[in-house]
């Protein structure tokens, strides 16, 4: 593995700043100049776009970085990190899309506040708002990862340039803004994966040495990872599409349910091939770098490239970051003025704005305390993705099974979800059962039991007189 010398950085660095400073420029042309542009684009966003925005929500610099180094570390079965979203996002489609669209919210808890009412939906903004700041930790291990790959920084340096640059992109650009901007990131994004895939394999002569030379569990369906994990993969990443706030609010953005549909099968072309093309990058990384941290299995291949290459390709990586940490980072300002801001302040447009932008700058920053303390990303990525699913969970249940319609029960099962999957997760998982499973079957048997409960009623005044009182 060679080095770049001060040059070929030099020429890298010149890349990736020319691409920054054009898409700042684009960002600001495009900026959002009202609390509904930046919210929701307008409702005026076309189907192609947010296709393309769900895929980057779910492929970004965590899944992108994650699942390369699970596949170093596990084999090509990490694809199914990625894979469920290619199977969640038509599912969604089909199943909630057009109830969701209808009910003219843009937040998931929004809507599930027509069935249970506002503490609910106060449950599910906290809850989600937790599940994304550590899904922008992760977000934030991942870029930086990359970055001090080229750029010969330490980690909180290359975190820190990145919190800057995507604060500015969704702090100023909005939905609106973000749309056009994403397009262009997603499309240097595939182009970068596609280029490491092709010096991948010319390095390795193939996939044939690989499969002849490495562990067979490296080319299995399962690897090292398992089918419980796999299976809890897939219900996490599934359950997690179907609530989680920024897919909420892009589908918001198209002009109908119709749109919105088209949107989640535009997504599924997009996942299946960059999840293939992931997987075999990482498992690439360990047949020639087998003694590097895994977390560089995907950025260690810029160092095989010639530097206006390597530039182009990096760029890649940093738009995959940028679009990952500004779309997180979008749903969650989203969340604390649409739940809490405005029903507090009853704030005008204006003043809505301004706090949002404002909100925006301290979410860009929050989640650099923690970069430290994330060693694996896809474990903590899929944690995320478990809390997001119990909010499914009860979701579901909103929508599809009517006679559960205690809001007690509702709340009872959303907070008991989130706090034993933490726990869970911070135990290491006992038992060999997964986070993922606790998650999907908590809120169900909570609110099953309190469906078994007798709810006090209130007492009427028809109720008295029949009492004698």
């Amino acid at each position: 593995m060679k080095e770049f010398t001060a040059m070929d950085t030099l020429i890298i660095i010149g890349i990736v700043v020319a691409y920054i400073l054009f898409t700042t420029w684009m960002t600001w042309r495009l900026r959002s100049k009202s609390s509904g542009d930046f919210m929701e684009g307008s409702r005026a966003m076309p189907a192609f776009i947010v296709g393309v925005m769900l895929m980057s929500e779910y492929i970004g610099a965590k899944s992108t970085i994650g699942t390369a180094q699970a596949a170093f570390e596990n084999g090509f079965a990490a694809s199914w990190s990625v894979i469920g979203a290619a199977i969640g996002f038509p599912l969604f489609g089909l199943l909630l899309v057009k109830r969701i669209y209808n009910t003219g919210k843009i937040t998931i808890s929004g809507a599930i506040a027509e069935k249970y009412g506002t503490s609910t939906k106060n449950i599910i903004s906290i809850i989600m708002i937790y599940a994304l700041l550590l899904v922008n930790v992760g977000n934030y291990v991942s870029g930086a990862a990359a970055i001090s790959t080229v750029l010969k920084v330490n980690l909180p340096i290359a975190a820190f340039i990145t919190a800057i640059v995507s604060t500015f992109y969704f702090a100023f650009g909005g939905m609106k803004g973000m749309a056009w901007v994403t397009l262009l990131h997603s499309g240097i994004k595939y182009f970068g994966i596609l280029v490491i895939l092709g010096v991948a394999l010319h390095m390795s002569g193939g996939i044939t040495p690989m499969v002849q030379q490495m562990p067979d569990f490296y080319w299995t369906w399962d690897g090292h990872i398992g089918a419980s994990t796999i299976v809890a993969w897939l219900i996490g990443t599934i359950g997690s599409i179907f609530c989680t706030q920024f897919v909420i609010q892009a589908i918001s953005s198209t002009k109908d349910a119709a749109s919105a549909k088209r949107a989640t099968w535009i997504a599924l072309l997009f996942c299946l091939p960059i999840a293939i093309a992931i997987a075999i990058i990482g498992v690439a990384a360990k047949f020639l770098h087998p003694n590097i941290n895994s977390l560089y299995a995907l950025p260690v291949f810029l160092q095989d490239m010639n530097p206006w290459l390597a530039g182009l390709v990096t760029t890649s990586l940093v738009a995959s970051i940028f679009v990952s940490v500004s779309t997180v980072a979008l749903a969650i300002a989203s969340l604390i003025v649409k739940d809490f801001y405005v029903p507090m302040r009853n704030p005008t447009p204006e003043r809505e704005f301004k706090m949002t932008r404002w909100l925006s700058l301290a979410i860009g920053f929050l989640p650099l305390i923690f970069v430290l303390f994330v060693p694996e990303v896809l474990k903590l990525s899929f944690f995320t993705r478990a809390i997001r699913l119990s909010i499914s969970v009860v979701a579901m249940m909103a929508f599809y099974l009517p006679f559960f319609k205690s809001t007690r029960g509702a709340n009872a099962g959303l907070i008991g979800a989130c706090v034993m999957t933490s726990v869970w997760y911070l135990l290491g998982d006992p038992f060999g059962i997964n986070n993922m499973y606790i998650a999907l079957i908590t809120p169900a048997v909570i609110m099953v039991l309190d469906h078994l409960i007798p709810q006090k009623r209130p007492v009427t005044k028809t109720n008295m007189q029949k009492s004698g009182a």
